[in-house]
């Protein structure tokens, strides 16, 4: 019977200046984010993207859609390329003081969102979800909004797990035209008719 081998036993100073291997994704517009630089300072209308939003073009707040009582955007930090919002116009935060017209558009506006996600970039699947309250991990807990994540076979890699970051192949302004057109594709106007907002 013969002895395994012992590995080599290499010491941290012989590795400096030798190249690990690894690519480098550089993603500095992400520390805007972590640092919370465009967080609200308070849970106010007043202080909430989600009410200034519709106030601005549909370009420059990424609006996809609009509708009655609620409307549909890009999340500025996405968990995944296409990761779309759906808020209400009123600023309320508890999904039970929805009004019955919000909670129905809310769930209209979902389904249309993944349809037209499926239509654009054909995703394996999607994660759906509402957080309340910052203890449940609401980036924007003054104003309840909807996630509908796009997801893809093997989309989870070390980057989000280990590195806290998200790798993103297309500006969110691109992202916006893409999901803006395919609404229209699918569902004629990206604005419900009589809205003025």
């Amino acid at each position: 019977m013969t002895e395994p081998d012992t590995p080599e036993i290499v010491e941290p100073d012989d590795l400096v200046g030798v190249p690990d291997a690894l690519q480098r994704l550089w993603t500095p517009y992400r520390m805007v984010y972590i640092d919370g630089q465009d967080k609200p300072t308070d849970t106010s209308e007043r202080e909430c993207p989600f009410c200034r939003a519709p106030r601005s073009t549909d370009q420059e707040s990424l609006i996809v859609h609009r509708g009655r009582t609620a409307y549909v955007i890009c999340n500025l930090y996405p968990y995944n390329p296409g990761h779309l919002l759906v808020c209400t116009y009123r600023h309320v935060s508890a999904f039970i003081d929805l009004s019955a017209d919000e909670t129905l558009e809310i769930g209209q506006l979902t389904q249309k969102a993944i349809r037209v996600i499926r239509h654009v970039s054909a995703p394996a699947g999607f994660n759906l979800g509402m957080n309340q309250g910052a203890v449940a991990g609401a980036g924007i807990a003054g104003h309840l909004h909807q996630h509908i994540v796009p997801r893809w076979q093997g989309d989870s890699n070390f980057l989000p797990v280990i590195g806290r970051t998200k790798a993103l192949p297309q500006f969110l302004s691109d992202t916006r035209d893409l999901f803006a057109d395919g609404w229209t594709d699918l569902f004629g106007s990206s604005t419900s008719d009589g809205l003025n907002a």
